[in-house]
């Protein structure tokens, strides 16, 4: 990435910040860049970016550079950065709505990330929570690698790791309201 004119940028990306506070309740005008998020982050290992130099380039207007890296599928979510963050910005929601908006904008780069994160929530949906040997399957049938991995699996069974058959919880109902108020939110999509 070469130079840039901030004062064109962040005038340029004032409608997308203003969304992701309408759309998503991200105000990542919040953030004053303490790095906490960064700092506690169990995935900064795999990013290209960390989770406060994400939000940097949404706050300075360099929206495309922060939709495609693949930092944002690397997040696994788990909120610790949220937890650890001082202004409650939530930069774990931050990153979940920077996926969403890749999507939208078709500017996802890594496509099994992509694939990965539509079939785990499809499991979830489906059983009302992960069925690992359900996605893992799907996964490599989706993404052309049939056998990955395939070596682990007979150990894991054996030792009660993974299950053949999904296990259902008790209250389906609960989980199918979760994601249909999900997808209200979202305007109907996924």
């Amino acid at each position: 990435m070469g130079p840039v004119q901030l004062s064109t940028t962040v005038v340029s990306s004032q409608s997308f910040r203003a969304r992701l506070k309408e759309d998503y309740s991200a105000d990542i005008s919040l953030c004053y860049q303490c790095g906490k998020c960064s700092a506690g982050c169990p995935a900064a290992f795999a990013m290209e970016h960390t989770v406060r130099q994400i939000i940097r380039m949404v706050q300075a207007g360099l929206i495309t550079e922060a939709l495609r890296s693949s930092s944002i599928w690397a997040c696994a979510g788990c909120e610790t950065c949220s937890s650890r963050c001082p202004r409650q910005v939530d930069p774990a929601k931050v990153m979940e709505a920077l996926r969403i908006e890749a999507k939208k904008q078709g500017l996802v780069t890594d496509r099994e990330a992509d694939l990965f994160h539509d079939l785990f929530l499809q499991s979830v949906q489906s059983n009302g929570r992960l069925h690992e040997v359900g996605l893992m399957a799907r996964f490599n049938i989706l993404s052309g690698q049939l056998f990955k991995d395939a070596e682990h699996a007979p150990g894991l069974l054996s030792q009660g790791k993974l299950s053949i058959l999904p296990h259902k919880i008790q209250n389906p109902d609960a989980v199918a309201r979760i994601f249909a108020n999900v997808k209200k939110k979202r305007g109907g999509n996924k």
